[in-house]
């Protein structure tokens, strides 16, 4: 017979389940891997910038990764990148300053609108090239 409600009391506590570590990582199994929400920044943006990659040197973890950026302008950040969002943590690749307290952003474009004024206009004439494109599109 098919039970279909389980009481979590009624399950048998059972230590060698818990050591198996295919299940042990079940309850987080819904968690963002970082470092591949860090590539995906990376490939969105990285058209707009001068230089921007997943550092390699700092450590990513489930809820962390650390992206360096170089703005066209020649500016260098790392950037940490949670659920929080992504902010500003060192004025150099790789680095990280505690005592620097900058605000989170939501979004990458966000971020670097607000430190970037060549990233904002190479971000603004390519919407404004798709724009025409689909515009060319649906006329033909």
């Amino acid at each position: 017979r098919m039970e279909t409600d389980c009481n979590p009391m009624e399950l048998p506590n059972n230590p060698a389940f818990e050591e198996d570590s295919d299940y042990r990582d079940f309850e987080g199994a819904d968690v963002k891997d970082m470092r591949l929400e860090a590539e995906a920044v990376v490939n969105d943006v990285l058209f707009a910038v001068s230089n921007m990659f997943v550092s390699k040197t700092l450590p990513c973890a489930e809820d962390v990764a650390y992206i360096n950026v170089e703005t066209r302008e020649r500016n260098r950040y790392c950037l940490e990148l949670t659920e929080a969002g992504l902010r500003v943590v060192a004025y150099d690749f790789d680095q990280t300053d505690d005592k620097l307290q900058t605000p989170y952003h939501e979004t990458v474009y966000s971020l670097l609108d607000s430190l970037s004024p060549a990233y904002r206009e190479v971000f603004g004439n390519a919407i404004l090239q798709r724009l025409e494109a689909l515009k060319k599109e649906s006329q033909s």
